[in-house]
């Protein structure tokens, strides 16, 4: 453990902040977000770290403080920038009628009755070069739109989107997690990429059909402000008058489509790139310009020189705005999140319990799902568990025999489990689609991610039968 923490109490610590943190949740009027910092300092002082920031001796500073900065830091560092630019994107797709456009096409493509399919689909692509939270970012205004029209429940469109990005996230390369698990074990990732495309099909279908049965038991749509949702008893879809726009004219579906293709198209050819090691010389602007961050305020410039020109400057402007008022919640309780899984990241609380856990007699192909599971339930985040899963238990599934494609996917399956208050995306898709409530928050988005484990687990199961 760091700074010789004890394992034992830094687990006493994690259960009681992570039960405070659902009391403050559920029983008080404290914000998810204080909630959220209060329970990683209560994690902390309970654990042993120390409420000073020390330095030890390899230079590094340890303490509750610091972990609190870095987490929050950190996380946001990463996406917070892509959600400011996604949501004044977003702002701009709404006010020009693009989402609408892009709603029709979606529509028209995937035919009626068909939204669900077609928004988890467009997210089982879309995530396999680009991180989950700023896919969905870019992506739900579609789902919004879509919903706004037909009157179906944002909650199946939005949740079927969220489990299409994050399980092509978790399983398929070149996104940096998975692509890490096939460099740890030394597999090939050309046919790593096969086996996982494949294995997650199941696992979005699954997840399909809840977001479904979801939508008929919590069902809310867009206002008709634009700038909130509106819940209510459930009904039936209505395409009688899915897209009249009271005589709005749309843009077209180049300028629609454009700033959500471009980024992508960007991100893509980066992470295609950066994955066949061409990244010097000219192939280094490739790699600038397909940064996330990049990419997308790329995207959002676009987006204001072409949907833009329905609007004034101070029009713009003020769309903008108003996206990012919306942007700021998001924002906070995503960091406050990364803040949680800073601290049980920089105690060693997980690597403690992988490793302890490594020592039974549990069957070895499970052993790395179980390691990932738990990793990804204490701190949050879905690559650290993968990559450590594989880490520890590489070794061990290669020196048992077992065919180290399956304990490659157990690593990447198992960190899907239970995404709940440490993890971003967890907050990035229940504050998008509007679900405040904490025990709609858990429906919407831990069980379903939870779903997506378990049909993997079964998978699992089944190939270690045959290969």
């Amino acid at each position: 453990m760091i700074g010789g923490l004890s394992g034992q109490r830094m687990l006493i610590g994690l259960l009681v902040g992570i039960a405070l943190l659902i009391f403050l949740v559920l029983k008080t009027k404290i914000h998810a977000f204080l909630a959220l910092i209060i329970a990683c300092v209560v994690v902390g002082v309970v654990g042993g770290m120390p409420v000073a920031d020390v330095k030890l001796e390899s230079g590094a500073t340890f303490g509750i403080i610091n972990s609190i900065k870095n987490g929050f830091g950190g996380t946001l560092g990463s996406i917070g920038i892509v959600i400011g630019f996604g949501v004044m994107m977003g702002q701009l797709f709404e006010a020009t009628g693009a989402a609408e456009k892009m709603a029709q096409f979606f529509l028209k493509v995937f035919g009626k009755k068909h939204e669900e399919e077609a928004m988890a689909f467009t997210g089982f692509l879309v995530s396999i070069p680009i991180f989950c939270d700023s896919g969905f970012i870019i992506l739900a205004p579609i789902a919004k739109a879509i919903s706004k029209a037909t009157k179906k429940s944002v909650i199946s469109i939005g949740t079927a989107l969220a489990a299409g990005l994050v399980i092509t996230h978790t399983l398929v390369p070149p996104t940096p997690g998975p692509l890490g698990v096939t460099g740890i074990f030394g597999i090939d990732a050309g046919k790593f990429i096969l086996l996982a495309l494949v294995l997650a099909l199941p696992m979005t279908i699954a997840c399909l059909i809840y977001a479904r049965y979801l939508g008929k038991r919590i069902y809310q749509i867009p206002n008709e402000a634009g700038d909130g949702y509106t819940r209510g008893a459930y009904r039936e879809a209505d395409y009688s008058n899915s897209f009249v726009m009271d005589g709005k004219e749309l843009p077209s579906a180049a300028e629609s489509f454009g700033p959500i293709l471009l980024p992508i198209i960007l991100i893509l050819i980066a992470t295609v790139t950066s994955a066949l090691k061409m990244t010097t010389g000219f192939m280094a602007v490739f790699q600038f310009l397909g940064s996330p961050i990049v990419a997308v305020g790329i995207g959002l410039l676009l987006a204001i020189l072409t949907l833009g020109r329905r609007f004034d400057r101070k029009g713009v402007l003020s769309e903008m705005e108003k996206g990012m008022a919306s942007a700021g919640i998001i924002m906070l309780v995503t960091g406050g999140g990364g803040a949680l899984g800073q601290i049980i990241k920089d105690s060693g609380l997980g690597t403690y319990m992988a490793e302890n856990l490594a020592k039974t007699a549990i069957p070895i192909i499970v052993l790395p799902f179980i390691i990932a599971t738990i990793m990804r339930a204490i701190q949050g985040s879905g690559t650290v568990a993968m990559t450590t899963a594989a880490s520890i238990s590489a070794p061990i599934v290669i020196s048992a025999g077992i065919n180290p494609f399956l304990g490659a996917v157990a690593c990447c399956v198992g960190s899907l489990f239970f995404s709940y208050f440490n993890d971003s995306y967890f907050w990035v898709v229940n504050r998008t689609l509007g679900v405040s409530e904490t025990k709609d928050q858990l429906r919407v988005w831990s069980v379903t991610s939870t779903i997506a484990w378990a049909v993997g687990f079964v998978e699992i199961l089944v190939l270690n039968i045959f290969i």
